[in-house]
């Protein structure tokens, strides 16, 4: 899953992503308006948490514009009024969630998990394909049976592997979904992450290479 956290309070909005990343999502930050509007327009993002009073353009134009050009981002409104009124304005401006400050950080992980299933296809509870279970709950991945511990881009890739149900996954659509967008896309960091995927899963190999086009699991 992909996540753009819009927050003009720098401390909070890289507090944010540092969880959610633990969380093995790859996440953006902006800062203002204007940056949240630039990225959104770049990237194609499942949850977008939006802090309703943001400098430039304000979270409210931010909304009415992700409606309007119909991105299917999936919209979490942050803010600090959290009375009845201020949830329904947020709500009809178009905002999918609303969660007021101050918030459990265990609560912001829920909604926005709960917002990532409801931006695609709901995925079951656990993802099973050529003897390889992902258990997301627990953040556990077994291979016939045998615990084999991740780290978490290698969880993120394993996920969206098992995720296209034997479909080539192109390694441009990892990196879209696994990664932020700081990184290079002409890195080997796929290839990489790749390498060393298979090598935990073991013997004998579950993905495969199809040249020039991606991997996948048959």
């Amino acid at each position: 899953m992909r996540v753009l956290i819009a927050e003009d309070e720098r401390m909070l909005a890289d507090s944010i992503a540092e969880g959610l990343r633990g969380e093995a999502l790859a996440v953006d930050v902006a800062y203002d308006g204007d940056a949240a509007l630039e990225r959104l327009g770049v990237h194609d993002y499942d949850v977008l948490i939006l802090d309703r009073d943001l400098p430039s353009v304000h979270g409210d134009e931010v909304c009415r514009t992700v409606v309007e050009r119909g991105w299917l981002v999936r919209v979490l409104m942050l803010t600090a009024a959290g009375d009845v009124r201020s949830r329904v304005t947020g709500l009809s401006l178009g905002a999918d969630d609303y969660l007021p400050k101050p918030f459990a950080f265990e609560e912001l992980v829920a909604r926005v998990h709960a917002l990532g299933r409801r931006a695609r296809r709901a995925d079951p509870p656990m993802l099973e394909r050529a003897g390889v279970r992902l258990d997301w709950a627990h953040r556990q991945v077994f291979r016939e049976g045998r615990y084999v511990p991740l780290a978490r881009k290698e969880f993120g890739v394993l996920a969206e592997l098992l995720r296209a149900q034997g479909a080539v996954v192109s390694a441009e659509n990892l990196l879209e979904k696994v990664w932020d967008e700081h990184i290079d896309p002409f890195t080997n960091t796929v290839r990489t992450t790749m390498m060393k995927l298979r090598k935990k899963l073991g013997e004998p190999q579950v993905i495969e290479t199809v040249p020039g086009s991606g991997y996948r699991i048959p």
